[in-house]
């Protein structure tokens, strides 16, 4: 049996999607970063000058609001994760193809076979740490909030 385009066609939009949105909140991250630091940095600059209060205290809403964001979005650690699985697919797909690793010695259906099963144990992962961190940060917003001292 030959394995065809078709056989991979899964793995291949899988990898697709993962390095897609891992791009996308790698950009995502960066963009909310650099205004963060840039807002952050520029406080102490406005409060220093006078008149520019409201500026100071404008940029710091824009600190609080942007790292906010950075929270509810989960751009850093969406960006490591599917980069993760994005890679990790890859790999599977290039040991497949040359036959080497826990492929090696397999005829093409029995790889085939193990190729399909170590993808979807991929997947199931990736589904289970996202739910993982979905519902942690549920657990965290359901938390009452504590009164300070």
């Amino acid at each position: 049996m030959t394995v065809t385009k078709a056989d991979y066609q899964r793995l291949e939009e899988q990898i697709d999607w993962f390095d897609r949105k891992s791009l996308h909140h790698q950009r995502w991250y960066r963009r909310l970063k650099v205004i963060s630091i840039a807002a952050a940095a520029l406080v102490p600059l406005a409060s220093s000058l006078d008149g520019y209060a409201f500026v100071a205290g404008l940029l710091g809403v824009i600190v609080v609001v942007v790292e906010g964001l950075q929270h509810v979005n989960q751009n850093h650690e969406n960006w490591i994760r599917y980069r993760s699985t994005c890679e990790n697919l890859r790999h599977e797909k290039y040991l497949h193809r040359a036959g080497a690793g826990v492929y090696e010695g397999l005829s093409d259906d029995q790889a085939l076979r193990h190729l399909a099963a170590r993808v979807e144990s991929l997947l199931s992962d990736e589904r289970n740490d996202w739910l993982q961190l979905r519902r942690s940060l549920d657990a965290e917003d359901q938390r009452p909030a504590q009164p300070s001292d």
